[in-house]
């Protein structure tokens, strides 16, 4: 899966389940997820179980830091090295 791919559908996940479906569409790629309190341990939480379920890909532990999840083109970038180191 292409990152364009997974950015997608981050994007739709992140709209559909976070932001009631993003009315204002202000999301974009570059939104800074945790300062405008997007991602919350719950909701990371569920994106987590949505990249493993979804996507494949099982993020470690030590990934799941704010650098990584501060915005969907770090989520997408995290997720693309991820399944590159797994070989996908």
């Amino acid at each position: 899966m292409s990152q364009d791919d997974v950015t997608a559908r981050l994007l739709g996940f992140i709209r559909d389940k976070f932001l009631g479906g993003d009315p204002k569409n202000e999301l974009d790629e570059s939104t800074p997820l945790l300062e405008w309190g997007v991602l919350n341990s719950m909701n990371t939480a569920l994106l987590l179980n949505f990249l493993r379920d979804d996507l494949g890909i099982t993020v470690p532990p030590i990934q799941i830091n704010g650098q990584n999840f501060k915005s969907v083109k770090s989520i997408a970038a995290l997720v693309q090295g991820l399944s590159v180191a797994a070989g996908e």
